[in-house]
């Protein structure tokens, strides 16, 4: 039996959410006989795990199997007053989006990774799309770039050593990063997926802090190189709206 402090006790949380991690839109409703082939645990430890996530509320029980419970929803609406942004900026985030007939994203970073906040997509049927939610790397991409501007060497070297480019890329992204600085804002060729090309633009605080990252990103014939000054001009303009609005989203960095 596992135990509730130390490695087991972690070992427990994490078996916990391998099972809550198996429902999904397409599986809203969980067998015990899946879970125990899913996870490779033995029954008993499914159980008695599944016996707890329902005394909490995380599942509900049902003929069928094992639904999410009620208890999610509390954790939800905490989530969505998080994560949501002002219907304002929604509002220009969507203009902005069927103005240039691109993908418009709010990133921000958590640790070396980059964290899609909110996105309005293109209103073209080829178009790219980032969940809300999905997180992403930070080795590569337009926002990746803005989002490492002023970083310390030390974040770089970690970002680097996750990236396929090893330690020397750390190098280039602090040319990147410099380049922001001067330019005000970042491209994207095909960096991290083929054919696709980005633009982003830093939201900042009134200090100046970067804390998140506006960008329009689509398919590379349509993003051309001509066209990456209209948008560079269009992203900063909608930036300054947002930033005027007061922009300071609670789960961006600190410092």
């Amino acid at each position: 039996m596992d135990s509730d402090q130390g490695p087991g006790g972690v070992r427990s949380v994490r078996r916990a959410l391998d099972i809550l991690s198996l429902l999904t839109e397409d599986q809203p409703v969980v067998s015990l006989k899946t879970m125990v082939e899913a996870t490779g645990l033995a029954k008993t430890t499914v159980v008695r795990l599944v016996q707890t996530l329902e005394g909490y509320g995380l599942l509900w029980s049902t003929d069928a199997g094992y639904a999410a419970g009620p208890g999610l929803w509390r954790w939800a609406h905490l989530a969505h007053q998080s994560w949501e942004l002002p219907q304002e900026t929604l509002k220009l985030l969507r203009e902005l989006a069927d103005r240039r007939g691109e993908t418009a994203n709010v990133m921000i970073r958590r640790d070396i990774h980059r964290v899609c906040v909110a996105q309005q997509e293109s209103p073209q049927p080829l178009r790219h799309v980032v969940r809300v939610g999905d997180e992403l790397p930070l080795w590569a991409g337009a926002s990746s770039k803005v989002l490492l501007s002023g970083a310390s060497d030390a974040l770089l070297q970690r970002i680097a050593l996750a990236s396929p480019h090893g330690r020397p890329h750390a190098e280039r992204l602090r040319e990147w990063a410099d380049q922001v600085t001067e330019q005000g804002y970042a491209v994207s060729h095909g960096e991290r997926d083929v054919g696709l090309t980005a633009v982003a633009a830093p939201l900042t605080t009134s200090s100046g802090m970067v804390v998140a990252a506006l960008s329009l990103s689509g398919p590379s014939a349509r993003i051309t190189q001509d066209a990456i000054d209209e948008f560079a001009q269009d992203l900063m303009q909608v930036a300054a709206q947002i930033m005027s609005q007061g922009f300071d989203h609670p789960l961006g960095p600190r410092s």
